[in-house]
């Protein structure tokens, strides 16, 4: 397939130049829900020439009201598995590491090692501060998003960055689930922090733009307000 033509309509909005950064880079997405079917769609279509897909869950019909990979045929299927064949459907030159297995202390660092930046797409603060920790460790740039209801947020952590700890404060041993377990997921939430997953991924790839490093993005669906807050 003719690469130019595919993604004709990235520019001008890209580069050239950027569009090889692009095909060059290696993005770790850890969570394939509701936020990391998204993201993946979307990398995959952007062109990302690398992207490894993390998640140890299998689908349930709970999952079809938001998660984009979830289809009623794939209920009881590896979530993994949907990403790396959505991807490969989506763009065959994308070259996919899939991993189906729970991402823990013992095997993180080997799933993120070879990434250039690693997205934060799980759904549990406990979870969030091991993946800030093993990207700490591998000198990986984190982009992180959680949604709540129509709430969400998105921040990118840095190496040597405070990160977490300015949003949950210290990194304790277990956390309470998030509040998403009371205000329930919407797709449409979903998809649009995603989106800025995706977004903020590039920018970091191509070091353009305004990225939302030390910064907290904070959306509100129901009031129409995106705020963005200082967190040093």
């Amino acid at each position: 397939m003719d690469q130019h033509q595919r993604y004709d309509r990235n520019f001008n909005t890209f580069s050239l130049k950027d569009q090889e950064i692009l095909a060059r880079s290696h993005v770790a997405i850890i969570g394939l829900g509701g936020l990391g079917g998204g993201v993946c769609e979307m990398l995959a279509r952007t062109g990302i020439g690398t992207l490894t897909l993390v998640d140890g869950d299998r689908f349930d019909i709970s999952n079809l009201n938001r998660q984009l990979l979830c289809r009623e045929d794939l209920v009881g299927t590896s979530k993994a598995m949907a990403a790396k064949d959505r991807v490969k459907a989506i763009n065959s030159s994308v070259r996919v590491n899939h991993w189906e297995v729970a991402a823990d202390e013992s095997n993180l660092h080997r799933m993120i090692e070879a990434a250039d930046l690693v997205v934060d797409c799980l759904d549990t603060i406990e979870s969030r501060f091991l993946l800030q920790a093993m990207a700490r460790k591998a000198s990986i740039p984190l982009v992180s998003g959680a949604i709540a209801g129509v709430f969400g947020q998105l921040t990118v952590i840095f190496p040597g960055d405070p990160g977490y700890e300015l949003i949950y404060g210290e990194n304790k041993a277990s956390h309470p689930r998030g509040i998403e377990t009371h205000t329930g997921n919407i797709s449409y939430c979903a998809l649009l922090v995603a989106a800025i997953q995706a977004s903020e991924c590039v920018k970091v790839l191509l070091n353009r733009g305004d990225i939302l490093r030390n910064k907290l993005l904070i959306v509100d669906l129901w009031s129409n307000s995106f705020d963005v807050m200082e967190l040093v």
